[in-house]
């Protein structure tokens, strides 16, 4: 019996794998990045990062149509980028088996909101698998491809940010790929036009209530009787908790959220005297269950915000207060760029200038709290280079004098690119810093288009910022070093003054790129330091003012970039060499 102790996330790979998945396209998101990264070691699977998760979504669709089993990946913002795909497939169906493995982020860990994948699944009619644990993650995987062929449909599976990092034993088996089957044309099923659609939303629907019917006898639902005085309906990661918690209570575990087995819940309610539904974000079972007619309790005595814990159901249910662990004092660590990061020195230069930034998703959006304080804004992926537009539009081209969009590559790759388009062709003026570190750097370090690899590693094509901004009409493109902080500030001042669109591109790779060579470090001549301070208006957690009002740079922490002595005046920071 082969056993290995796995990730939430290593075990869904390796359910994908064993399912016999062929094709997988994803775009990374934390917490599902090591999904794709994991799968891509299997030789037999074809796995790619995709530019953003509608692409993906839609890689893995004609690969399902086309008849062999295949699997798109992302975090739960991901799904909104994903959902115009998504909304169709549900009525088209399949013809291999699809899943689609969405990662939510419940105490928005690394995200900018928290939202509820089950809800997106119930208005799109997407059955949704939810496991508990790592073995569970494999098998629901497996289970998620046998429903979406029975029943015709993509399935989502439903992960945590605990599930997907947390580690529990898995029994591994051997890969069993089903025979790929037959593609044959079929326009009524696949080409959604009005009149196709109207009668497929009735197959849908018909879909919902045989899932609903079925589901109520599908393994992954289990009753776990116990005391008939307390009950609990539950799925996920709560599972766990309620078990710590309340292991004599009597337990309906469901591993299928949506469509939800209503017989099987009525009769569990039937059973037990009181009936608490402990689930994490949204309601969504417990007003399905109210809407019933059935008497439980739910968020009456939870909150819909951030994480659940075996202490929050302990609190709840025996005002406990023992919970040494939640008052442990733990030291602040805030986040913040790395030493030698290229968005430091930009930001700095923005800081300088008193130029506000729209923001965007990454790495870079540390920028906004000090002591850099840059970015005004942050939305979703791509929404800075917009954002800016609309600023114009609202208030006319001076008000952008004192403004710029900062985008990641990555992001611009994602859904900037369209952004910028749309600059272009509305006739946009506006300065674009597109920040390129060669990575997508706030998810792990994973390739993208524009970095020459594929996710299995492989030489491909890498696309030129310069060439694409000119072809899509972007006349004044510069490039220059991230580093350069002079060049830098006479390309902002430049394009501020001016009154077209312009882009610059600063190129610098990302500190922690693995392969990276720091040939130098920066170190401080107390003698030559006049104690002004310029050095620490930069952020650099390498750099640390002392009690005499001098400064010292950490040699361990310092990859010498240089840029605190770009601002040094009195010359008291020289490079070194290593």
């Amino acid at each position: 019996m082969n056993k290995k102790i796995m990730l939430g996330n290593e075990a869904i790979a390796r359910g994908a794998y064993e399912a016999g998945v062929k094709v997988s396209s994803a775009y990374p998101g934390t917490p599902s990045t090591e999904i794709s990264e994991i799968l891509a070691k299997y030789g037999e699977v074809y796995a790619e990062w995709a530019p953003n998760e509608k692409v993906a979504v839609e890689v893995a669709a004609g690969a399902a149509i086309a008849g062999v089993r295949s699997l798109a990946c992302m975090k739960h913002v991901g799904l909104n980028v994903a959902s115009d795909p998504i909304y169709t497939l549900a009525y088209t169906g399949i013809n291999g088996g699809f899943v689609v493995v969405v990662a939510d982020d419940p105490g928005i860990a690394s995200s900018q909101n928290e939202q509820d994948t089950r809800m997106i699944a119930r208005s799109a009619h997407l059955p949704v698998l939810e496991p508990s644990t790592s073995q569970e993650a494999k098998d629901f995987v497996k289970f998620g491809y046998e429903i979406s062929e029975k029943y015709d449909t993509p399935v989502i599976l439903r992960t945590t940010t605990k599930l997907s990092h947390s580690q529990s034993v898995v029994e591994m088996q051997d890969r069993v790929v089903p025979e790929d089957k037959a593609y044959e044309r079929n326009v009524s099923k696949y080409v959604m036009m009005p009149a196709g659609a109207i009668g497929r939303h009735k197959v849908v629907e018909a879909r919902d209530n045989k899932l609903a019917e079925d589901s109520c006898n599908f393994a992954v639902n289990k009753w776990e009787k116990g005391d008939n005085k307390l009950g609990f309906i539950t799925s996920g990661i709560a599972y766990q908790y309620v078990k710590e918690v309340c292991p004599e209570a009597s337990v309906l575990k469901l591993g299928m959220v949506n469509p939800l087995p209503k017989k099987l819940i009525e009769e569990f309610v039937s059973s037990v005297e009181e009936v608490i539904v402990f689930e994490e974000l949204e309601p969504v079972i417990e007003e399905q269950v109210k809407s019933w007619g059935l008497k439980v309790k739910g968020k009456e005595l939870f909150t819909k915000q951030g994480e659940y814990s075996a202490s929050m159901l302990k609190s709840a249910l025996f005002g406990a207060t023992d919970l040494p662990y939640e008052k442990a004092a733990v030291p602040n660590r805030p986040p913040i760029l790395c030493p030698g990061c290229p968005h430091r020195s930009v930001f700095s230069v923005l800081n300088k200038l008193k130029i506000h930034a729209s923001g965007d998703i990454g790495c870079y959006t540390l920028g906004a709290v000090a002591p850099l304080n840059v970015l005004d804004t942050c939305i979703c992926m791509g929404a800075s280079i917009s954002a800016l537009h609309g600023m114009e539009k609202a208030k006319g081209k001076e008000f952008l004098k004192n403004w710029v969009a900062v985008i990641g590559d990555s992001t611009f790759l994602h859904t900037g690119i369209n952004s910028l388009i749309n600059m272009v062709y509305n006739k946009a003026t506006g300065t674009v810093i597109i920040l390129d570190n060669r990575t997508t750097g706030m998810t792990g370090h994973q390739e993208h288009a524009a970095t020459g690899k594929t996710l299995k590693g492989e030489q491909t094509y890498a696309i030129n910022f310069t060439e694409l901004c000119k072809t899509i009409g972007v006349k004044n493109v510069y490039e220059i070093d991230a580093f350069d902080v002079k060049g830098l500030e006479q390309a902002i001042k430049q394009s501020a003054n001016g009154n077209e669109l312009c882009v610059i591109i600063a190129k610098a790779p990302c500190a922690l790129l693995k392969g990276q060579v720091f040939p130098y470090k920066c170190k401080v001549d107390k003698e030559s330091c006049k104690k002004c301070g310029m050095c620490l208006k930069i952020g650099c957690p390498a750099i640390t003012k002392m009690a005499d009002g001098t400064v010292q740079i950490n040699q361990t922490m310092c990859n010498g970039c240089g840029l605190c002595q770009s601002y040094c005046k009195f010359g008291a920071i020289k490079k070194v060499e290593i």
